[in-house]
């Protein structure tokens, strides 16, 4: 802990700079990584159905073309050379010859036969006989291998289709994020909102601190990720999703920020990532969205516009002034520094009410005469004198 505080050591005053950061996850969620020199690509066939549906819709619709039209070409081929090597294609005109498929006079018809025969649409023109046992056999292969072609593609994009990143489109973060008081502590605080009438299940939210840093050993580690706690020890990192909601980090000892003055906070060089998971409640399918706030979006003495107003017998949610905020008077020091100034001033009063008391007790006591009684009454009372620095205030 000591390591990632001292990043943010307020050091010298300086005009703050700002630095052109690659963003790590993009403010709409997708994540700015790309997988380079991957030479063990038989990986991705042995999830087929996984990498199928991470295609790109183009590319789905071209392999979903593709699968039935390679199926049913393969198919034709094998029917009509079932028909050539069988003799058919030169007993056409000869009535009293029993062909394999009737009415099977070349490529093109075998290749509509297998058609007809995969899609089940059965025309009746073209039709199997019993005197082709290996017409039979083909027959049974088609229909199960036509079957298992349907389920696997249909599949493929009803998964797509369904996929509930769609979802997380409407779900929506402020543009910054805000460092202000709250309950006299410093905290850094965003929101988050649902644009649907249909609720996310079981929310809940995380945050990340995404920056370098250095081990002791010399080791550079470019994107370190450190939890921002948003309330896992108390449960207020599970949402009830309603109306939007102001998620809040507390800046205690434990966060990276206790030592981040607003100066030492605007030259610093980091990236929060937030990530909002849940079970949409139309399909129960998990669904994740993710932003991010870099240096240069997190608003230090500012506090969000409120949203919601009480109208005739319900809330209504203004998202015109989601995103707004206005400043709000905010101590520009650091939360530890602002900790060490709020013990000061507890200490200073906590020894200075005592006193005064302790000292109109000594006037009472010696006006009834009863010196020792005044001191009985201090001992009792616990009042010690103030700290040196006290009494020399």
């Amino acid at each position: 802990m000591a390591q990632e505080n001292a990043a943010f050591s307020p050091g010298p005053e300086e005009p703050p700079r700002r630095r052109g950061r690659q963003r790590y996850v993009e403010k709409d969620g997708r994540c700015n990584v790309q997988q380079g020199n991957v030479r063990e690509t038989y990986r991705y066939l042995t999830d087929i159905f996984t990498t199928l549906v991470d295609l790109q819709w183009r590319l789905s619709l071209l392999f979903f073309v593709l699968a039935y039209a390679l199926t049913w070409l393969f198919f034709g081929a094998i029917w009509w050379l079932i028909a050539y090597g069988r003799g058919d294609l030169e007993h056409l005109e000869d009535t009293a010859w029993t062909p394999c498929v009737n009415n099977l006079n070349g490529f093109v018809a075998a290749f509509l036969f297998s058609i007809e025969t995969e899609t089940t649409i059965g025309y009746g023109h073209r039709v199997i006989t019993d005197q082709c046992p290996e017409g039979i056999v083909l027959l049974l292969l088609q229909a199960i291998l036509g079957s298992m072609v349907n389920a696997f593609m249909v599949g493929c994009m009803f998964v797509k289709i369904s996929q509930p990143n769609k979802r997380a489109a409407t779900l929506v973060f402020s543009s910054h994020a805000v460092v202000s008081l709250r309950d006299g502590r410093l905290c850094l605080m965003f929101r988050v909102g649902d644009l649907r009438s249909s609720h996310i299940v079981e929310a809940s939210i995380r945050a990340k601190l995404i920056r370098s840093r250095q081990t002791l050993e010399g080791e550079f580690i470019p994107l370190h990720q450190t939890d921002l706690s948003v309330g896992f020890d108390t449960g207020d990192d599970r949402l009830f999703l309603v109306s939007p909601l102001v998620i809040s980090h507390e800046i205690d000892a434990a966060s990276p920020f206790w030592e981040a003055s607003r100066r030492a906070l605007e030259r610093d060089d980091f990236e929060i990532v937030v990530i909002l998971e849940g079970m949409v409640e139309a399909t129960g399918m998990t669904c994740q969205a993710r932003s991010s706030y870099l240096v240069d979006e997190v608003l230090w003495g500012h506090r969000f516009t409120s949203v919601l107003t009480l109208e005739d017998g319900f809330y209504e949610v203004d998202y015109a002034s989601f995103h707004q905020t206005f400043e709000v008077p905010t101590p520009s020091c650091s939360a530890r520094e602002l900790a060490e100034a709020a013990a000061r001033l507890d200490a200073h009063l906590y020894w200075s009410i005592p006193s005064r008391l302790d000292e109109k007790v000594e006037e009472e006591g010696s006006g009834e005469g009863s010196g020792g009684g005044a001191g009985a009454d201090k001992e009792q009372n616990g009042c010690l004198p103030p700290p040196e620095s006290e009494s020399k205030m």
